[in-house]
C-alpha cells in the first residue's frame, strides 16, 4: 500500500480527539507540502504583478506563471502551452466554453447535449446558453447502475452542436468512456468538451488520445488550491471563439473607436489572475507527475472497494452506483438516517465525506433520493480510513436504532 499521508500538514491534527479520516476528497483534496511551501515561497520572495512590469521580481514571476502552463500541456499532453488557458476552475472553464462556444456556434433550434450523472457545472452553463441562443439542451440517458446508455448515441446526435460530458461522475464514480462517443461526435460534426474534475487527480489523461476539443478542471481537486483551474482547447477552436471578459491581460491595444485582442490563450485571461495560485497549481502538477499515478489509481480504487464491500455487507446500507469501472468514489444511503444526520454522527469520529445532492440533483432525481453520503478516496487514505468509515456507519445505525 502507499503511505503519503506525512506530506499532508493537515491530516495530523485530531478532530473532536479522533484520527482524522478525510474522504471528502471529491469536494477538494488536502495539499502537500510541496504546494504548501510553493505558494509562501512566492508570497515571501517573488510576489509581485506579472506580463508588464520591468522590475526583476515581476519578471521572475512571470517566467514562473508562465512555466506553468507548460505543465498543464504536459499533463494533458496537448500539443502546445498556447492551448491552456488559466481559469477559475471547472465551473469557470465550462462557463466560458458556454459563452464563447454558445456565441460561435448555437443558432435557434440546435442542440446541446451532455449526460444524466452531470453536476450542475455542466447543466447550468449550457442550459444559459441554450435559453439565450434558442438552442435546446438534451440528455444522453444512463441506468441504475450508473453507466450511459450509448447505443442510441450516433442518433441523439442529430441537431447537436456541442457535446459536453464528464469524464469521471462526482457522485457515482463513474469513469465514462469517453473516447468512442467523441469519436462519434467528431464524425458527425459536433464540438466535444470534457468535464475532467474528477479525473486529473486519478486518471492520465491524453487530449489527443481522446480527441476532445476542450477539456477543464479544477487546481484544488488536483492537491492544489483554489480559485485556478484550466482550460485546454485546440488552438483553432480558441482562434475562433470571441473572448468571454474584457480587460486586463486579454487586450492587445484598445482605443475608443476599436479594440485588438491578444492572441490565445491571453485573450480568454481578462484582469489581473490568481498569480499564487496558478504557482500552487504548478507545484501540485509537480508533486503529482512525481507519483506512479497509475498505481495511484489501483490504491485508491482498492480502498474503495474494501469499504464497498464492508458497506454491503452491513443490512440497511444501500450502495448508489454500480458502473463496472468506477473511480474511488462511493455513495450510500442508510435506512431511517437521513444523510445530513449520519454526517453529523461521522463528523463527531473524525470522519470527513460529503452529504446532499453534491452539485447533481437531477442524479438525485434520478435514483428517487434526496442526497447520499459520498466517501471519496485520494493519495493519502489508507485502510485505517476505511475501518474509520465503517465504525462511523455502524454507531450511525445504532445511534438511530
Amino acid at each position: 500500500m502507499i503511505d503519503l499521508r506525512d506530506e499532508f500538514p493537515v491530516l495530523k491534527q485530531r478532530i473532536h480527539g479522533e484520527r482524522l479520516a478525510y474522504l471528502d476528497s471529491a469536494a477538494s483534496t488536502q495539499k502537500p507540502h510541496a504546494v504548501i511551501q510553493a505558494m509562501d515561497d512566492c508570497l515571501r520572495n517573488d510576489y509581485s504583478n506579472i506580463h508588464r512590469g520591468v522590475h526583476l521580481l515581476s519578471q521572475r514571476l512571470t517566467a514562473r506563471y508562465e512555466a506553468v502552463r507548460d505543465k498543464v500541456a504536459s499533463l494533458l499532453n496537448a500539443r502546445s502551452s498556447q492551448e491552456i488557458v488559466f481559469t477559475k476552475g471547472t465551473t469557470d472553464g465550462l462557463n466560458l466554453l458556454a459563452s464563447s462556444l454558445g456565441q460561435l456556434l448555437l443558432e435557434p433550434g440546435d442542440k446541446v447535449l451532455v449526460s444524466a450523472m452531470e453536476h450542475h457545472a455542466n447543466i447550468v452553463p449550457w442550459q444559459m446558453a441554450c435559453e439565450r441562443f434558442g438552442a435546446e439542451l438534451v440528455v444522453l440517458p444512463m441506468n441504475e447502475r450508473g453507466e450511459l446508455l450509448t447505443e442510441d448515441f450516433t442518433a441523439l446526435l442529430d441537431g447537436v452542436k456541442i457535446f459536453s460530458i464528464v469524464h469521471v461522475s462526482n457522485v457515482l464514480g463513474t469513469i465514462n468512456d469517453i473516447a468512442p462517443l467523441i469519436a462519434q461526435a467528431k464524425a458527425a460534426g459536433v464540438v466535444s468538451i470534457v468535464d475532467g474534475a474528477q479525473a486529473v487527480a486519478h486518471l492520465p489523461v491524453d487530449v489527443q488520445a481522446l480527441g476532445c476539443d476542450a477539456y477543464v478542471f479544477s487546481a484544488h481537486k488536483l492537491y492544489g488550491p483554489t480559485g485556478v483551474g484550466a482550460l485546454y482547447a485546440t488552438k483553432d477552436l480558441l482562434d475562433a471563439m470571441p473572448p468571454y471578459q474584457g480587460g486586463g491581460d486579454m487586450i492587445l491595444s484598445v482605443s475608443f473607436e476599436k479594440t485588438q485582442y491578444a492572441p490565445p490563450p491571453h485573450k480568454f485571461e481578462a484582469g489581473t489572475p490568481p498569480i499564487v495560485e496558478v504557482i500552487g497549481m504548478g507545484a501540485a502538477i509537480d508533486w503529482l507527475t512525481q507519483q506512479d499515478v497509475t498505481r495511484l489509481a489501483s490504491h485508491e480504487e482498492a480502498l474503495c472497494a474494501q469499504a464497498e464491500a464492508a458497506l454491503d455487507a452491513l443490512p440497511g446500507v444501500h450502495i448508489i452506483g454500480r458502473a463496472a469501472h468506477k473511480a474511488a468514489v462511493t455513495s450510500f444511503v442508510l435506512d431511517e438516517v437521513h444523510p445530513h444526520d449520519a454526517g453529523t454522527v461521522f463528523d463527531q469520529m473524525g470522519v470527513a465525506v460529503r452529504v446532499g445532492h453534491h452539485c447533481a440533483e437531477p442524479v438525485m432525481q434520478f435514483f428517487g433520493i434526496p442526497a447520499t453520503i459520498r466517501a471519496s478516496f485520494a493519495a493519502y487514505n489508507d485502510e485505517r480510513d476505511v475501518v474509520q468509515l465503517i465504525e462511523a456507519v455502524k454507531a450511525t445505525q445504532a445511534l438511530f436504532a
